[in-house]
């Protein structure tokens, strides 16, 4: 792709940006620190990103989500990196797999509130998508001075275990391996999953520890004794497998893996795949420097998806959304894709900046529709600033045209795979398949913004709220201490649309490389694939 001066430019934020995220998660990664993880090697343990790299097949990749969940969290409690607990999609023995490793160098494997959200989005993972998970227990249990925001409700460390029993009437496998700490209610886990295994001397299951069982029933005895590998091996049978060190124990679980017989697939269609016209790396230079700025999003497109593979849907009709059937990586896949160039129509030239327009929520509908009806995956890449507003988009039906869309992405059958690229506010966020319409995946890139509105827009309705308050209060308020309070009021603001903000929440799965995207959209279909379409495709009630 040609380049210029505005392309360099953008191509150097991009870049500062991806290092930036690269610097932070190699902090992520080191978990409690260097001293934790020599402790854990020390008791002669694996740290969870190890035990991760030694059971995953050679040469594969191992996709984390969720490493920033918890990121600016709990700071008061020391903080709690990547949640506490290691998370993503591997493959095993050939297979696709879900895995879930306690990082025992933070807290001990003590489960905050976000370790608990971060080890439901894997079960949900994997039952969306029928993947077995392996479960690679290592942990304290609930973090007690947190224990009111993880215990008892419904999206809380119990559904962990509601879920285990679940997931097992619908033939998933489930394969838990205890390789440290497995206590209280923690310890359903392992014994709810298909097949349990336990590494001796340094794995241990109780209900209640050495101390409490002193405390409770004065009853004196070692943890070792009480709930180790020999006990739950020899005398319980509590578990199935018992091992000799950690390496031994993935080794087992390998072969277990690899003797899972094959299951029925989704059939999405696949060719042999092609290099994209244009490098992706280019977005870099195509993505803007600043969230205000317009670019033609079919240039994004083209960085994506397959050469030669591309039928764009009703091109001159609602052109502030870009519909394509496509292939990405030989896939099939359906795009919907916001618009924020400016494009001349027969009412002039219009910059649309990501609006959503009647016309274009009414294509997207029917494109989405479309897709439904031939079983291809949908890809929303958002960009989008809401919908339309003012008396012509009113009277036009702009909210009956919006519902349309919005119903057709709620009622979408097939895999929903969501790539928020900048902005993503309101009901556009919701339009688009924002998180709270079942995106099999969500992932941002570096340059996403996710809110109700934007940053500048709301921070003058804040400080309006706040100086009409402190008003009415009788207090007066200066020129420059009005500058001040707005100036605090956006940077609050900015600072929770930022993708670091999201993805500690695990409002996306993950921050990614923008030139990655193609990787990792095929990823999830073939993922995707392995659960077949067994809910018909039904809209309901529709406003024409």
């Amino acid at each position: 792709m040609a380049q210029n001066l505005e392309f360099n430019k953008n191509e150097d934020k991009m870049r500062l940006m991806i290092a930036d995220i690269e610097q932070k998660l190699q902090k992520i990664k080191l978990g409690g620190g260097k001293s934790k993880i020599a402790k854990q090697h020390e008791q002669g343990k694996l740290t969870a990103r190890e035990r991760i790299d030694f059971l995953i097949d050679k040469n594969s990749i191992f996709y984390e989500l969720g490493a920033f969940a918890g990121y600016g969290m709990y700071e008061e409690e020391g903080g709690c990196p990547a949640g506490g607990v290691v998370m993503g999609i591997g493959t095993v023995s050939g297979k696709k797999c879900v895995i879930v490793a306690n990082d025992a160098t933070v807290k001990a494997g003590a489960w905050f509130p976000i370790t608990a959200k971060k080890n439901l989005r894997a079960q949900e993972i994997s039952m969306e998508n029928r993947l077995p998970i392996i479960y690679l227990v290592d942990s304290a249990g609930v973090y007690l001075p947190m224990q009111a925001e993880v215990f008892p409700d419904k999206e809380h460390f119990g559904r962990i275990f509601r879920n285990n029993s679940i997931m097992s009437s619908m033939g998933i496998t489930q394969i838990a391996a205890v390789m440290g700490s497995c206590v209280a209610g923690g310890a359903y886990l392992p014994i709810l999953s298909d097949e349990a295994l336990i590494v001796d001397k340094t794995g241990s299951i109780f209900l209640a520890g050495s101390y409490l069982v002193k405390a409770a029933i004065g009853e004196d005895i070692d943890n070792e004794t009480l709930g180790g590998a020999t006990t739950h091996s020899e005398i319980s049978g509590v578990t199935d497998y018992k091992c000799m060190d950690d390496k031994d124990c993935l080794t087992r679980i390998r072969n277990i893996i690899s003797k899972i017989g094959e299951t029925e697939k989704a059939g999405f269609n696949r060719i042999q795949s092609v290099a994209p016209k244009n490098n992706p790396k280019d977005i870099y230079g195509i993505m803007p420097d600043s969230r205000d700025k317009a670019y033609d999003v079919r240039q994004i497109i083209s960085c994506i998806v397959d050469d030669h593979e591309y039928e764009e849907y009703k091109e001159k009709y609602g052109q502030s959304i870009v519909c394509a059937y496509t292939r990405i990586d030989g896939w099939a896949v359906g795009i919907v894709a916001n618009q924020r160039k400016v494009v001349k129509s027969k009412k002039g030239e219009m910059q649309f900046g990501g609006v959503i327009y009647s016309d274009s929520a009414d294509k997207a509908a029917r494109f989405i529709m479309n897709c439904n009806q031939k079983k291809i995956p949908l890809l929303f890449l958002q960009d989008v600033t809401g919908f339309m507003v003012g008396s012509r988009s009113e009277h036009g039906g702009i909210i009956k045209d919006g519902a349309k869309m919005v119903n057709a992405v709620s009622n979408s059958v097939v895999p929903k795979i969501t790539i928020v690229m900048g902005n993503s506010f309101g009901a556009g966020n919701y339009a688009m398949c924002g998180k709270a319409y079942d995106p099999r995946f969500i992932f941002a890139w570096p340059t996403a913004q996710i809110a109700v509105m934007g940053g500048a827009q709301a921070a003058k309705t804040l400080l309006q709220i706040q100086t009409a308050t402190l008003k009415a209060q009788g207090k007066d308020i200066s020129k420059a201490e009005e500058a001040a309070l707005l100036q605090k009021i956006t940077d609050r603001y900015n600072e929770q649309m930022t993708p670091f903000f999201a993805a500690s929440r695990l409002w996306v799965d993950e921050i990614i490389d923008p030139a990655k995207t193609r990787e990792y959209v095929s990823m999830c279909i073939e993922v995707a694939n392995h659960a077949p379409i067994t809910k018909p495709f039904n809209v309901g009630i529709l406003q024409t």
